[in-house]
């Protein structure tokens, strides 16, 4: 097939540093718009300094959606309804929206998450990306709530400073977040409407709590989420359902080794490793906030829409030291 015309609203944020950074390489994508109203007119490399010699390209503030097959959304939370809103797009065009704003699937969108919805995203013309908690958090409970077997949830999750998003604010300037860690939103988070409306999607009616503790970590990128619940099977028998609900899912992976974050930096992989105390069934998440978490997985929703395989373009390399 000709190659995917794509264009990108908000191109100068991380979201939107990352998928250039993914499909300026991708064999089957053309970047035909990298759309930024505070960049407009400067190239792509003086914002996103690591793709000098990579791309000649030049942000724009125009939107010519004529070009495109697909736009991904990478302003804020709250700004895509907005946009869409003021800028009603061709009804061929496809989306795929980053922020928070149709994760409820609201506005004929799909909720994309390949290992719980991939046949619906092959077929989907507008996509909301999952939050990266909820893709890592998610993606250590799916087994479990497919067989049945949820019951209340504690997770404990830690976050690079990226998750925050490029805007500053006191609790991403160097100065406080180096050598420091916080807790916010304890309880609360946005997250965790997404993460039961797809919980309830595998098992019907759960409504136990989901007690989850976000962490402010004092590095760049990444996601450990540790979780935990009540579990009368053994040890084998929990990694047995977790690598058969994996199986099919080529991002998703199953360790029976211990686990760092490192292992999935700069990749679209989430690896899980499970461990056994008692009762207690404990299931370490990592994920890339910026990649498995946001726009790695925007890609991945893009190949299933256009019928690629999913893993295409995708053969990113962890930064393991």
């Amino acid at each position: 097939m000709s190659s995917i015309k794509v264009g990108i609203i908000g191109a100068a944020g991380y979201t939107g540093g990352e998928l250039l950074r993914i499909l300026i390489h991708h064999p089957g994508v053309e970047i035909v718009f990298a759309n930024s109203q505070s960049q407009a007119g400067k190239p792509v490399y003086e914002t996103h300094t690591d793709l000098l010699g990579d791309t000649d390209l030049v942000f724009t503030s125009e939107l010519p959606f004529e070009k495109a097959d697909v736009i991904f959304l990478c302003s804020g939370h709250g700004q895509s309804r907005k946009f869409l809103e003021q800028n009603p797009v061709p009804a061929s065009l496809k989306i795929i929206d980053l922020s928070t704003d149709y994760r409820d699937e609201s506005g004929g969108f799909i909720y994309g998450l390949p290992e719980l919805n991939r046949e619906k995203i092959r077929s989907a013309d507008k996509i909301a990306n999952p939050g990266c908690f909820a893709t890592t958090i998610q993606l250590a409970l799916l087994p479990l709530a497919q067989a049945g077997l949820l019951e209340e949830v504690h997770v404990s999750a830690i976050t690079g400073s990226t998750g925050a998003g490029q805007a500053l604010s006191p609790s991403t300037h160097f100065s406080w977040r180096n050598n420091n860690v916080s807790i916010y939103k304890a309880f609360t988070h946005q997250h965790l409407a997404e993460i039961r409306q797809s919980l309830n999607q595998l098992q019907n009616g759960f409504s136990e709590d989901i007690n989850f503790l976000p962490y402010r970590g004092n590095f760049p990128r990444g996601i450990m989420a540790n979780v935990y619940l009540n579990f009368e099977g053994s040890l084998e028998e929990a990694l047995t359902l977790f690598e058969t609900y994996y199986a099919a899912h080529p991002f998703t992976h199953i360790s029976r080794r211990p686990i760092d974050v490192k292992q999935v930096v700069n990749s679209n992989k989430c690896i899980l490793e499970l461990q056994k105390q008692g009762k207690k069934l404990l299931i370490t998440s990592i994920t890339d906030n910026l990649l498995k978490g946001a726009s790695g997985q925007a890609v991945q929703n893009m190949n299933l829409m256009f019928g690629l395989d999913e893993i295409t373009g995708l053969h990113l390399k962890t930064i393991s030291f």
